[in-house]
């Protein structure tokens, strides 16, 4: 089934970070799946316009942002804006920010293909150091339009398959309970009490299993990923995934896209 809910967004991330080494060792992914993988950083100074862009398919996902002035030395140097006859810089002021950077840009850029802002503070509402150079970093990734979400009880196969000519891309995987548990495999008994144990290396194994593929089986089994509960905890195995384009791309044009894309 497909689930475009945003709740699926903590789990997605889990499966982020794990596949990033994945893309650069697997010829079988196309450009898509590799701009799809990837996290993405976008640094600009007051007066400067910010250009957000994902391929087609996908839409902007902000992670994290900042509108102010950092301390650090690796920071943006950012010139003041408005410098003649402005108000004078607070004095021993070396950083500030806007707490609500991150609810502008997601108001702004979330959810959709492109996103084009001029960075000043009438943006944000409020100048948090006024005439102090500032600049405006978003961290963002490019999420697919649709997932797939499947789930097996313990001793049960999982199949993931995508039409031909597509691939398989597995986001996140989790073998074992969570405390909210679900509702394809109850506990066996009415009140055993809720746990929350998963297998570390669930994504690793489901990641070498099916990632790149049209279409894979894996056994929900501690053989396969380890047992991290309790004994007689009923366990199961919880797969998000897309579909995207297959090509026939080598490992040095996925090197070359992820430089490009840097």
């Amino acid at each position: 089934m497909f689930l475009p809910d945003v709740a699926l967004q903590c789990a997605l991330l889990l499966g982020f970070t794990g596949l990033a080494a994945f893309v650069h060792t697997s010829p079988q992914f196309s450009g898509y799946l590799l701009h799809v993988l990837r996290n993405y950083t976008e640094e600009v100074c007051d007066g400067d316009l910010l250009t957000v862009r994902c391929p087609p398919r996908t839409t902007i996902a902000v992670q994290s942002a900042f509108y102010g002035r950092k301390s650090s030395a690796h920071s943006l140097f950012c010139p003041p804006l408005y410098s003649i006859g402005g108000p004078r810089p607070l004095s021993g002021v070396t950083s500030c920010h806007v707490a609500t950077a991150l609810q502008k840009m997601t108001d702004e850029c979330e959810d959709r293909r492109s996103c084009e802002l001029l960075v000043n503070s009438r943006l944000f509402g409020t100048d948090p150091c006024p005439s102090i150079g500032k600049s405006l970093t978003l961290h963002y990734k490019c999420r697919p339009n649709e997932y797939k979400s499947k789930v097996v009880c313990e001793g049960e196969k999982l199949k993931v398959s995508c039409k031909t000519g597509m691939q398989i891309a597995v986001y996140s995987t989790m073998f074992g309970r969570t405390q909210e548990g679900t509702l394809e495999c109850p506990p066996h008994h009415r009140r055993a009490p809720s746990v929350d144990c998963h297998a570390e290396g669930a994504l690793q194994v489901m990641t070498s299993r099916c990632h790149g593929k049209r279409t894979c089986v894996v056994r929900a089994s501690a053989q396969e990923f380890g047992d991290p509960c309790y004994t007689g905890t009923r366990k199961y195995l919880s797969v998000i995934y897309t579909c995207g384009a297959g090509s026939s791309t080598n490992s040095r044009h996925v090197d070359a896209l992820a430089t490009r894309g840097r």
